[in-house]
């Protein structure tokens, strides 16, 4: 059996990355109703159902993890214990397990194929209504206002879907594992880090504040 470790890693690792798949959903539902339902935004987003989409979101991704750590839980593990990976991640686990672990892919694909895939389409259909109303806009502030809206979300969700989607569309499967530790590196430590930014270089005050300090820089320097 893996260690208590390993598996308490696995589980709030596999949670967090589910929340995020939810939580970029949500927001991609929020953009949705701002900019192609904007009269009935605060009506709609209220308090109800934003705890309603919290809720969705947190119990989605620890249950969602929950089942994946407990279908790994049934296999046996008899030979080395020592994971080739940066830490315990659902494909090199699997790799140590001495028993038919196929039927345990096949359910962990499933999962995740239906968490993910569903909530990318989701975020495809929402971002394809919103460059619809976008389109039709006769004003190019609002155009421009409205892409402003959505560039850094969409920035995200290219990035973060893109690594994800190699990462954990089949695991296991016999793909090369410097491919999957090089991909695990950038969805857990390049683009969490690079997230802050993206959302913050929006904001105007950020914007201008950094434009100061740059300009100070180049006069002392």
């Amino acid at each position: 059996m893996p260690a208590l470790g390993c598996m308490t890693q696995l589980y709030f690792f596999g949670a967090s990355t589910i929340l995020e798949c939810c939580l970029l959903t949500v927001m991609s539902y929020d953009r949705y109703l701002a900019i192609c339902r904007p009269l009935r935004y605060t009506s709609v987003m209220n308090i109800n159902l934003l705890n309603g989409l919290i809720t969705y979101s947190w119990m989605v991704g620890f249950l969602q993890s929950l089942f994946t750590c407990t279908l790994i839980l049934q296999l046996d593990f008899c030979g080395p214990n020592i994971i080739d990976h940066f830490f315990c991640d659902v494909a090199p686990l699997l790799e140590l397990s001495c028993s038919n672990r196929t039927w345990v892919e096949m359910i962990v694909s499933i999962g995740t194929v239906f968490v993910g895939v569903f909530q990318l389409t989701f975020i495809i259909i929402t971002y394809i209504l919103i460059f619809y109303s976008i389109f039709h806009m006769s004003s190019k502030a609002g155009k421009e206002k409205a892409l402003s809206t959505c560039s850094s979300h969409l920035t995200v969700v290219c990035t973060f879907y893109g690594t994800l989607i190699v990462l954990y569309f089949s695991p296991a499967r016999g793909y090369s594992f410097s491919l999957n530790k090089v991909l695990s590196l950038i969805n857990t430590m390049v683009i969490p880090f690079f997230n802050p930014i993206i959302y913050t270089m929006r904001n105007q005050e950020i914007r201008m504040a950094l434009k100061v300090l740059l300009y100070y820089k180049n006069i002392n320097s």
